[in-house]
């Protein structure tokens, strides 16, 4: 059986137990994720995408511009790339991810509930070295334990094919899996983010897919990069949950820049022009949450 890594939207709770003067001495305290000693994902990587539902051409333009912006040659400060040069940090160099095969399910096989089991076949649907199967859910499709964990990542058992599961939570959960686009559930209230294309459950998806590919590259089979249990680990982006620019706190992002034109917020930009907001990643040489800006 594979494993299973969620990714925990832990701010949620905090919301309403922890206010901004604690949030910021509890930012300052070190955090440390241990190396336990296994493999992780570094070299050329395919990014293959495995679309379940129906989604957009333009929606599936934003998530392609977003993983070909991850690895362009060009990283200039406050781009997609410099934000995941930060996992060249982490042990045995880069990780070059180039998008690859692209494969859309638009009849629902497999119906609109799926679980686990589901998740597991669509991602063997392209089994391959050297890549991370990507699924990839519409707003209408409902998945097990969808509005606790927002996505997911995990290995097949023989450690050959790396997966990740993201939802799209525009109609399901966003206060959860969308935030800051969408008001949070719990604590306050405070007016939610414009999002950057136009699109809160697209560019929470954005969000999410960059924490589990994060994830996934720095502790792809349970024994990679984490601090706390294995079950339930806190890895590369999921450890610095809800922090987004500098002087974040729970329910507050911190401070990111805005497009005038639109009011959006963003703090990155990647291929064709493309702005998203992307949260910040720990990086092993100053043991702290690295926000963009």
């Amino acid at each position: 059986m594979a494993s299973i890594y969620h990714y925990a939207t832990s701010f949620i709770i905090l919301l309403s137990l922890i206010g901004p003067n604690l949030g910021a001495l509890v930012e300052q305290q070190p955090l440390v994720l241990k190396y336990h000693n296994g493999a992780l994902l570094k070299g050329d990587i395919t990014v293959n995408l495995i679309w379940y539902g129906r989604f957009t051409p333009i929606q599936r333009s934003i998530v392609v511009d977003f993983v070909q912006s991850l690895s362009s040659r060009r990283a200039p400060p406050g781009s997609a790339a410099s934000w995941w040069k930060t996992t060249e940090k982490y042990k045995s160099g880069a990780s070059n991810l180039v998008v690859g095969r692209q494969v859309l399910h638009e009849a629902y096989t497999l119906g609109k509930s799926l679980g686990n089991r589901h998740l597991l076949a669509l991602a063997g649907k392209v089994n391959a070295l050297k890549a991370i199967s990507v699924v990839l859910t519409a707003s209408d499709v409902a998945v097990a334990g969808f509005c606790s964990r927002c996505g997911t990542h995990g290995s097949t058992p023989d450690k050959k094919t790396a997966y990740i599961w993201v939802g799209n939570s525009e109609a399901q959960c966003p206060g959860q899996c969308a935030w800051p686009f969408h008001q949070p559930i719990y604590g306050p209230q405070t007016p939610p983010l414009v999002a950057p294309n136009g699109d809160v459950g697209i560019d929470g998806v954005i969000i999410n897919l960059a924490t589990l590919l994060a994830g996934t590259v720095t502790n792809p089979y349970n024994n990679g990069y984490f601090q706390g249990p294995a079950s339930a680990p806190l890895e590369a982006v999921s450890a610095c949950t809800g922090v987004f620019g500098s002087g974040a706190y729970p329910g507050y992002p911190g401070r990111v820049l805005v497009d005038k034109p639109t009011g959006a917020s963003y703090n990155a930009v990647g291929a064709n022009g493309r702005k998203f907001l992307l949260p910040a990643m720990w990086d092993p040489q100053t043991s702290a949450c690295k926000p963009l800006v």
